[in-house]
């Protein structure tokens, strides 16, 4: 039987079909990275690091902020950096590579340096 036969034997084949095609969707949804899902850098480090890098601070340690003077005290000269530390940790801080999903790090990573290259000018604008 042919796939041309196959879709036109009846109301039942299209259903099949139908079904298929929604259950290939729901798992290309649940095990596409997360990034391409639209999670930008800016809402992963809103969902995931605000909470203890508030305005690209630190709630925890005031000498390891997020501020381009205290990236760069502390030997970070760029986002590969960042998302090397936002993926595995570093000292007090644990990696969130997992939670971040595939290419998360590097997203977050390339947002903060933005915002530390622009002295965090988002962090002072409300969200729309």
């Amino acid at each position: 039987m042919t796939l041309l036969q196959t879709i036109s034997s009846g109301p039942s084949a299209w259903r099949r079909w139908l079904g298929f095609l929604a259950l290939f969707g729901l798992v290309l949804l649940l095990w596409w990275p997360q990034p391409a899902w639209g999670a930008s850098g800016e809402s992963l480090f809103a969902n995931h690091c605000a909470g203890c890098h508030i305005n690209g601070g630190n709630i925890l340690r005031r000498g390891k902020t997020l501020k381009l003077k205290a990236l760069e005290r502390n030997g970070i000269t760029g986002p590969e950096a960042i998302a090397a530390i936002a993926a595995a940790g570093l000292g007090q801080m644990s990696g969130y590579g997992e939670v971040l999903g595939p290419g998360g790090p590097q997203a977050v990573a390339d947002w903060v340096w933005q915002q530390a290259q622009l002295n965090w000018p988002a962090a002072t604008k409300p969200a729309a």
